[in-house]
This record gives C-alpha cells, structure tokens and sequence, in this order.
C-alpha cells in the first residue's frame, strides 16, 4: 500500500513538468517582456523556403480586403499548399513599404491589406499572428519578411501614406529617387527605427526569423549628399559611407539579435553578384556590371566573413551558362565564401522566370532550369537548402510544382485547392536479375513511370556515371546515354529520345525515368502493377 502511495506521489509530482515539456515551444525572452519562441522544427534541416509576397498584393492578399474571414481563407491555401509540396519555411513579406501586415505601434497598417494605409482589418484581426499559429500547426517555419527603406513603390502612394506613418512624420528622413521614396541609410535615426520595429515584432509574434531581401540603396545617384556632409565625417568616398550605413544596420540587427532573441534566425537575400571579378579581383567569375556592393552598397561579403548572419539567401536568378552572371559560377563564388564561416549558404531561385518563358528553347521553360539548379544545390554539401521566389508563380505552374513536390517530397502530392495530383507514392520494389536493389531515396512511380536514383541503377547496370551541374553522362561499353536534369529528351548515342517523365532532384539524389535508362542500356525491363514491382533482365 505504501509503494503505490509513493508511486501516486512521483506521478504527482512529475505532471508539472511533463506538462511544461510537452510545451511545443520554449519561451524566448526579448527584452523585458517575453514571446513564444518559435518551434525550431527545421533546425539543422535542408531548407525548403517560399517567398510570399504582400506588395502590390502579388500573393497575399490576392486584392486588398478588410475582411477577417477572406484574410484567414487564403492564409490558410497558401500554407495549405506550401505544406503539401514539401515546403518547410515561408518567408511572409510583414513590412513592404513602411506599413504592417502586423498590429505595430510603429508602422500604420498597410494599404495592400485593407486599401487604405493605417485602417486595420474588420474585428482588429491580426494576419502576421494567424500566419504564425497557422505555419506552426502545419510544422513549417514562418520567417517576418521586411524591406528596411522602402516607403512607396510611385510617387504618387506618397499622398496615400497615413499620418501616422514615419515617413510623415519624419519627411526629413525621405528622399525621392526616380518614382520612388525611400528612408535615408545615412541618418542614424532611420537605423533605429528598423531595429526598433524588429525588436516590436520579436517582442509580440513568435516569428521564426526576421529576413530582409535586397533592398539598401536604390541606386547610385541616390540624392543624400546633404546627410554625407553631416555624417560622413571620415570618409573620402561616398562609396564607403554608404557602405558603412548598411553594414551599422546589419551589424546593428545581428547585436540585438543575439543578445535578446538568439533562437530566431537573421538572415539576408541579396542581389546574387556580390561584385564581378572585372570590377573586383575578389568577385565572382562573371562580367557583370550590376553588383550588390557598387550599386546597392551591400558588402554581403563582409556580412558572411564577420558572422553577422544566421544565413544568406543570394539571389541567383541566372540560368547556367548565362553570358554575364553564369548560375554555376555564382554557386562556386558563394559557396567559397561561405565555406569557412558558420553562416548557412540558401540560395534564392527565380521561378517566376518559368512563367515567362513561352518558348521550349528557353533555359527556364517548363521548369527545366529550376529542376537543375535545384539538383546542383542538392548535390552541394555547402549549400544548406533552397528558396522560391515566389509562391504564386510555383502555385500558377504544374511543371514548377511536379518539379518541387518531386524534390521536397517524393511521394503523391495532390494540390489540396485545385486537385492536382503531381505523382503516384507507393512500395516499388525493383529486381536485377532476381536481386533486390536497395536505394536510400526510395523509387516512387509518376505519369506511369517508376523514378529511382541515378547512381545505384547506372552502376548496377554496369556503367560509368558522371554528373555535372545537371547534366548526366552515363557510359556502359560503346553506349553513351546522355540526359539533363528537368529535360525531357535523352540522348542514346546519336539518337534523341523523348522521355515522359524528366530527371528529378529529390532528397539530394537524381532520379531517372527507370526503363527509359534500362532499355537505352540493352535491359529488358518488365513491370507488374498488383505487386509494383519492376523486374530488368540483362541481356
């Protein structure tokens, strides 16, 4: 009787703190107040990253609404299909001009919301708090996306501007650049202010990060030489100013950051060209004459080299073999500089290029060049994961998202909104002879054709592979097959072939079309549907 009283006792006293350890989160303190830390499911986790863009209501909200059922509705889609296709982060755009997506003390709420800058959405509902519990429940990370100088994307959104926005109310901390209003790097105020708005969302959303994309200085000609005078004591070159302007702020965020929210992720997207090598002999190997550090004032290198980032996002929005700004190039140059520090290397892809390519001779048409360059970062030990920009052109393309379910998710992906299905999940088993292969990325069947990794099935077959950012030459004997990541034609020595499922990246391997490889290499290969099992007989 004693030992089950003494049993009831430590159970007890144990409930407490089960219960605390059951917490989905810790808390995070931040200041001198605390928010609920964000749950940490990705960490040390490939990432899986979509961009949703609130600016001109190119992805959420679809039109500006105040309506709190609406708001909720697409929220909801958006992390829905994010989720099914293997995303695992989403990076929401919170600031895009000096206004929230958020209940800020700081910045008026924003006219893409509701259509007037400063009204908020019906029974003061919140969208950046619902995002968050809504990306939580699905298991993904929700990362708050700001623009730190951006006041209006025309001239004429100025007269729209609230009141009670800081550029209003601060017009001395404004210029005008072409059609355009931008805070002013240079004025240490305006430094302040974002910081100030990172710590107000760190202190009431437990946002997973806080993520800035390329947007410092929108130019070169930007008119700031009356702050220069003021405050650019110390510096000969403008240039240099600037810079110094940018890295205050980064360095700025990286500090507060640390000391009050180290569990939340800072990490910055720039433009993809730190600075040619014609320009700069520690540049990338490419001609180009736009580059974050000349023409934005970003010394995104110096960023990585001093670890004031969790991450960097560049973004590389050039196909391989591109004249000026060759995809493969960039990746080598990022990866060096990243490769001695502990910053993780993310890099931004252009899908939106997909939707723009109308021809079948154009690189990025039908998902091709995303497919590959999403084969490279996965082959790439440096590489930590990948970003989308952005989830409407993913979401308006089928080929982008076979291409990405195939990679994030290897198994059957219906689109929970339009029903798509990009492909068939299932146990295939695959025999050689009467010997079982065993793969460590398991085969799955789509549009009726069993995919598997390249490696094992070549080398079982007897023949050399080699790979080769996205392109794939196989060799058994006098037979040369040569294949490309996202293409649909292989080449059988001097013949063409028209594959019905292209090359796929998925989990860090590349899966081919199963009896396309087989047959080209002189197999027979039977299929028998009850059992799903593929059978290859040499010959």
């Amino acid at each position: 009787m004693m030992k089950i009283w003494r049993n009831l006792l430590l159970l007890a006293l144990l409930c407490p703190v089960l219960a605390y350890l059951a917490l989905p989160f810790w808390p995070r303190t931040v200041g001198s107040s605390v928010a609920v830390a964000a749950p940490n499911v990705n960490a040390d986790v490939e990432m899986r990253g979509i961009w949703v863009s609130t600016v001109i209501n190119l992805d959420y909200p679809a039109a500006p609404t105040a309506s709190e059922q609406e708001l909720k509705k697409q929220a909801d889609e958006i992390l829905d299909n994010a989720a099914a296709l293997g995303f695992n982060t989403v990076f929401l755009q919170v600031r895009p001009c000096a206004d929230a997506f958020y209940q800020s003390d700081l910045y008026p709420w924003s006219i893409y919301l509701t259509g007037t800058q400063g009204e908020a959405p019906e029974n003061d509902f919140d969208p950046l708090a619902y995002w968050v519990a809504g990306a939580h429940q699905r298991g993904l990370e929700l990362h708050a996306w700001i623009n730190p100088y951006r006041v209006t994307r025309a001239a004429a959104e100025w007269d729209k501007l609230a009141a009670d926005n800081p550029a209003k109310m601060h017009p001395e901390w404004v210029v005008k650049y072409k059609d355009n209003y931008y805070f002013d790097p240079g004025i240490p105020a305006v430094r302040q202010l974002v910081i100030d708005g990172v710590e107000e969302l760190l202190e009431n959303y437990a946002v997973d990060g806080i993520h800035m994309d390329d947007y410092f200085y929108p130019g070169t000609d930007f008119d700031d030489a009356a702050t220069y005078a003021k405050y650019g004591a110390g510096f000969a070159d403008i240039g240099d100013w600037r810079r110094d302007n940018v890295n205050q702020l980064v360095q700025g965020l990286h500090k507060f950051m640390e000391k009050n929210a180290p569990k939340a992720d800072f990490g910055i997207s720039p433009a993809g060209i730190w600075a040619s090598k014609t320009l700069n002999p520690a540049g990338s190997n490419t001609t180009s004459t736009y580059s974050s550090y000349y023409n934005m004032y970003a010394d995104t290198k110096l960023w990585v080299e001093e670890g004031w980032l969790d991450y960097i996002a560049p973004q590389i929005y050039w196909e391989r073999g591109h004249k000026t700004a060759d995809f493969t190039a960039l990746l080598d140059w990022w990866c060096d500089v990243t490769s001695s520090t502990g910053v993780k290397l993310y890099i931004g892809l252009a899908d939106y290029k997909t939707l723009e390519a109308k021809a079948s001779d154009n690189a990025w048409f039908d998902g091709k060049e995303i497919a590959a360059q999403m084969a490279a970062c996965a082959a790439n030990e440096q590489v930590a994961g990948t970003i989308h920009f952005r989830y409407g052109s993913v979401e308006a393309s089928p080929a982008l998202k076979r291409v990405v379910a195939a990679a994030y998710t290897g198994s059957g992906v219906s689109n929970p909104v339009d029903g798509n299905t990009v492909s068939v999940p299932g146990e295939v088993s695959v025999l050689l002879d009467g010997e079982k292969l065993i793969f460590d990325v398991p085969p799955y069947v789509e549009s009726s054709r069993v995919m598997l990794p390249m490696r094992v099935i070549f080398e079982a077959l007897g023949a050399t592979v080699d790979y080769n950012a996205g392109k794939i030459t196989a060799q058994k004997g006098q037979t040369v097959v040569r294949m490309e990541l996202g293409s649909d034609k292989m080449q059988v020595a001097e013949e063409i072939k028209t594959l019905d499922v292209p090359a796929r990246a998925q989990s860090g391997r590349t899966l081919l079309p199963l009896r396309a490889v087989s047959e080209a290499l002189g197999c027979k290969v039977d299929w028998n549907n009850a059992t799903k099992t593929v059978t290859i007989t040499t010959e």
